[in-house]
């Protein structure tokens, strides 16, 4: 299963545990926080996944 997580800030402690508690070998994590994103692709990587979560 293809899961992608959207962070939208940085991840805190907290968030960064819960994210390792989902972690799967087939995942991929888009950094919204970092500023330099492919919305385009953001798009695809969204209709491609089996499973998406967005953090905060």
């Amino acid at each position: 299963m293809h899961t992608l997580h959207i962070l939208r800030t940085e991840p805190d402690q907290t968030t960064t545990e819960l994210l390792e508690l989902v972690a799967e070998p087939e995942e991929k994590r888009v950094r919204l926080y970092s500023g330099d994103v492919d919305w385009d692709q953001l798009v695809e990587d969204i209709f491609v996944a089996d499973k998406v979560i967005s953090w905060w």
